[in-house]
């Protein structure tokens, strides 16, 4: 057994990592590079805590993939399931094996994210993500290196840290199996980390979970037959949950809701996205992240944090405008949110206000947010008998599951010169602009 270090961790308290890991792995350029790259963006000019990185994120997604890996392939878990099962013959076969990739693909799983995460990602190429950066990272000659002291190959690294993401790949069953540990929607380590993570640097309560409980009643269980009264197919095997641990995934997902309400989805973090978004446009050569991977290793949240200075200070900086509101902490302020009467009367209510004050007040003096995240609370299995033979759709069990709605927010917002004027424009004209914006 290779030598375990602990690495202190405000949510874990530790994460342990071998030896060869840290040489190799966590500390390589791409992963350190994560301790430069803000994990929530800009919101730590709304809660001043968010200060955490990905790279602390990426060390708890790395403990708990470990844990639930660990806790539902124990052999004694999987004893009683079929062998021909092509997931339980790998797990019986080649566990150590897959346990390394699995460990691997934690680490990775964020390291093509542009400087202050998901706030810019619109501007990399056509066709590119965050993904596809990672996908390329670690399928570059630049980690070669790495993979082979690991003994891990970074095909199936890139396909278990990415899932259905990583584009042309194939996943074979243990593959699926472990994406879904990592960045699955019901149980993904991703997932939670994140929510209790976020949670304590934010100081709000909206993210917390029995994440102990969760993991200790997770096992891989057979897929439940669509009709009740028929038995479960024991060669269909799917994480699933004990029916002593569903209260916990209820908690998980209310918890993403909740969190999404208060944190992600504030107006005043989705604009200072908007303003980073606009000072990149300017910034960033043809309005465009590059696709180069050294320039990628060469650009974090620091680079930008300066350069957002010194735009701030030129009035004469192309990109002034949008750094001020940042540097100076000069946003543009909230005008118009659709009320559900609106919304009524004119489903784009929101946009109808947009185009109004662009139109009357110029394209640069008005910006607008508009997302939805769906409810994505998706179906799993929930055992009746330690998860033997007998379980049930989550759908079919839990009314708070299918209670959850999806979260949104659509805010219209404009610069601080105009706001008394925006306003009067809007309630003077409220009516004509919602009824002509159908």
């Amino acid at each position: 057994m290779p030598e375990m270090l602990e690495i202190r961790d405000p949510v874990h308290v530790f994460v342990r990592v071998h030896r060869d890991e840290r040489k190799w792995l966590v500390d390589s350029e791409p992963l350190q590079r994560l301790r430069d790259i803000h994990q929530l963006a800009m919101t730590y000019l709304l809660y001043p805590g968010a200060s955490h990185k990905r790279f602390e994120h990426s060390l708890g997604v790395l403990e708990l993939a470990t844990k639930i890996f660990d806790r539902v392939s124990d052999p004694q878990r999987i004893a009683h399931l079929p062998e021909s099962n092509l997931v339980i013959e790998e797990l019986k076969r080649r566990r150590d094996r897959w346990r390394q990739v699995l460990r691997a693909a934690a680490l990775c799983h964020d390291i093509g994210h542009m400087p202050f995460s998901h706030a810019a990602e619109s501007l990399l190429p056509e066709g590119w993500n965050h993904e596809t950066v990672t996908r390329e990272f670690i399928l570059s000659e630049g980690m070669a290196e790495i993979w082979r002291h690991l003994k891990v190959d970074p095909a199936e690294v890139v396909k278990v840290a990415l899932g259905q993401k990583g584009h042309e790949f194939i996943l074979e069953p243990i593959e699926h199996f472990l994406t879904e540990i990592i960045t699955g929607d019901a149980f993904g380590a991703d997932r939670m980390d994140y929510l209790l993570r976020d949670s304590l640097h934010t100081g709000v309560a909206y993210g917390r979970f029995d994440h102990h409980r969760l993991i200790d009643t997770l096992r891989l269980m057979p897929v439940p037959p669509a009709d009740d009264s028929k038995e479960a197919d024991e060669d269909d095997i799917q994480l699933g949950v004990e029916a002593g641990g569903l209260n916990s995934a209820e908690a998980l997902m209310l918890a993403r809701y909740f969190i999404f309400s208060q944190v992600y989805f504030h107006p005043l973090r989705k604009i200072y996205d908007l303003h980073l978004r606009d000072f990149l446009q300017h910034w960033l050569p043809s309005g465009v992240y590059p696709a180069d991977l050294e320039k990628h290793l060469a650009t974090t949240d620091a680079t930008l944090l300066e350069e957002i200075r010194r735009a701030a200070k030129d009035s004469s900086h192309p990109a002034h405008l949008p750094a001020a509101c940042i540097f100076y902490r000069q946003h543009y302020k909230r005008l118009y949110q659709p009320s559900q009467r609106d919304l009524a009367a004119n489903p784009s209510a929101g946009q109808a206000v947009f185009d109004a004050l662009s139109n009357e007040f110029g394209s640069d003096m008005v910006r607008r947010t508009d997302q939805t995240k769906g409810s994505g609370n998706p179906d799993f299995p929930v055992s009746h008998d330690k998860g033997k033979s007998k379980s049930a759709w989550s759908s079919n069990l839990s009314q708070v599951l299918n209670a959850i709605p999806p979260v949104s927010i659509d805010c219209v917002f404009v610069h601080r010169d105009i706001e008394k004027s925006a306003q009067k424009y809007l309630h003077d004209n409220h009516h004509t602009i919602i009824e002509e914006g159908l």
